[in-house]
């Protein structure tokens, strides 16, 4: 599913309008932003608004409603985040029925403005009344209110006090200072649609205020409301710069990409994974215009694939634990032929140390205990006999910026190997680099020869040498460069050392699960690298082009 949906790249019309659509939708399930445990759960808000209520019935403000019908699981569309609720629209809000008008009842001037659908989209000839009329006939500024005739839709009202129409609803909160409407207006906007097709008429439709009190909404805690809208509204504002000018600035961009992909790793089965990638997919042709965005897309599947969510799970696979207990066994082994040293115990991994949950089968484990972990030195420069006429490939931290390392630019002697601390590393080994100029600090390549390391390479010597865990644990190394770089110690130049290598914990599945999740990644990357030589033959001819009108444009 996601091979085939990642070459899926024309453009297509009406691109931002559907880019819209994704953002409201996301923002509604909860998929925009993370959740904050220190929030009220929205279970502790409607017990509020349920108090209010009664408080309103008792004082004989409002009339007791005959109780709505219980939410069904078949009228929960998606799964909730657990401290949202499902809830009715009559549960929060009053849907309170505007004023029906009689021609003589208008007037041409007056104190009152009449509020009518065509007002709210597309007539700015306006009505006037004298009337005075209950206060719940009137809407106030920042009333949510709701068009369910001919053109539907909701609105947050902007204006002075008026009276609005009947084919317009006002919904007003049980209890205001627990309602956002900025949140019930994105909601209804992404809703709209389902409403409409709901409604009854054919040259005009119309929508019945009973099928609008029962629509289930997801409420979220109110904090988190108020971050919702927000998020919303500067996406939206990328999304009219995109219109405006048809491509964004690089941070904007940046935000852009960012929080659509964040959709992606938000996941947290493989099918709810291929739902989401169905929904961003479908805007690729707006989010995969440049270099930067397919680096950040294949960063993206990094991190899908070391959380189990690229390839499902096998309940016949051999547990991560009984592959942990056999390197484990190795390693003893090895310790006690003398080819490596025991290295003091790594305390216990504790929860608060693991980034998210694994799948069934998985398990944490800090990269020493899957491997011999080392580093080298740099020979005495004062003594030229380490170094000319050397044999023995030496790697230098900036040597690690290719995926492979097959030839080094420097070479130690045999008197170097014998005379300093320097480790000859096999083929296989993992070099990742401790510190370096600019992005050096974190990158990882992989031995192609025998060579050993100055001391700003950590050299990772793994215990189970199979080609697919090797490639498995590399793209975990991969996945986290960023979290490594931050794991850097010291001031002007900050550095890793061997020990907080050694601590690196690395998500390990099944090692038959391992050679399906490098496979997916190979396959997944290769489209990628696909995206970028088709990107760039893009932008060479865009640059030919511009260049022949130039050339033209002079020979007139």
């Amino acid at each position: 599913m996601l091979l085939s949906n990642l070459d899926l790249l024309a453009t297509a019309p009406g691109g931002v309008a559907r880019l819209r659509e994704l953002i409201l939708t996301l923002a509604v399930q909860g998929k925009l932003l993370s959740q904050d445990p220190a929030d009220e759960p929205a279970s502790m808000l409607l017990q509020k608004i349920r108090a209010e209520k009664a408080r309103l019935i008792a004082e004989g403000r409002i009339k007791w409603d005959k109780p709505l019908a219980e939410i069904a699981e078949d009228e929960k569309p998606f799964e909730l985040p657990s401290s949202w609720a499902w809830v009715r629209l009559a549960d929060v809000v009053r849907v309170l029925n505007g004023r029906a008008y009689r021609k003589q009842e208008l007037l041409d001037a007056g104190p009152i403005p009449v509020l009518r659908v065509g007002n709210l989209f597309t007539s700015n000839h306006w009505y006037y009344s004298d009337l005075e009329l209950d206060s719940e006939k009137y809407c106030e500024e920042g009333d949510l209110l709701y068009a369910w005739s001919a053109s539907f839709g909701p609105f947050i009202w902007r204006g002075p006090r008026a009276i609005f129409h009947y084919h317009i609803w006002k919904l007003e909160p049980w209890a205001p200072h627990f309602f956002d409407a900025g949140y019930f207006h994105k909601f209804l906007a992404e809703k709209t649609a389902e409403i409409k097709a709901a409604g009854h008429g054919v040259s005009m439709v119309h929508m019945t205020k009973e099928k609008m009190e029962k629509i289930v909404v997801p409420y979220p805690p109110l904090a988190e409301q108020s971050r919702i809208v927000t998020r919303v509204e500067e996406l939206m504002r990328l999304c009219d710069a995109l219109e405006a000018k048809g491509r964004l600035e690089a941070t904007q961009h940046a935000q852009l990409v960012s929080t659509l992909l964040g959709t992606l790793t938000a996941s947290t089965t493989p099918e709810e994974l291929v739902e989401n990638w169905q929904r961003v997919a479908q805007h690729f042709d707006l989010l995969l215009d440049r270099p930067e965005a397919i680096d950040a897309l294949e960063q993206t599947l990094l991190q899908l694939a070391v959380r189990g969510l690229l390839v499902p799970q096998d309940a016949t696979d051999e547990p991560a634990t009984t592959l942990l207990a056999r390197i484990r066994s190795e390693k003893d082994r090895l310790v006690a032929e003398g080819k490596i040293k025991r290295d003091k115990p790594l305390p216990p991994i504790t929860d608060k140390e693991k980034p998210f949950e694994l799948p069934v089968g998985w398990v944490w484990v800090p990269i020493d205990a899957l491997a011999n972990v080392g580093s080298g030195t740099t020979p005495s420069r004062d003594n030229p006999a380490y170094f000319i006429g050397g044999k023995t490939p030496w790697v230098t931290s900036g040597e690690t910026g290719q995926p492979f390392i097959d030839a080094t630019e420097q070479h130690i002697t045999e008197l170097a190997l014998q005379q300093t601390s320097l480790t000859v590393y096999p083929p296989g080994s993992l070099i990742v680099a401790m510190y370096g100029q600019g992005k050096t600090r974190g990158q990882v390549a992989e031995l192609r020869i025998s060579a050993t390391t100055n001391q700003a390479c950590a050299a990772i010597c793994l215990v189970e040498r199979s080609d697919a865990h090797r490639a498995y644990v590399k793209l975990v190394f991969e996945k986290s460069y960023d979290e490594i770089r931050e794991l850097s110690a010291g001031g002007a130049q900050p550095n890793l050392n061997v020990g907080k290598v050694k601590s690196t914990l690395i998500p390990l599945p099944p090692l038959a699960e391992q050679s399906r999740v490098v496979a997916r990644v190979t396959a997944l990357r290769g489209l990628c690298s696909d995206l970028r030589q088709r990107l760039k033959a893009a932008q060479v001819t865009q640059s030919h082009l511009a260049q022949a009108l130039v050339e033209s444009s002079n020979s007139l």
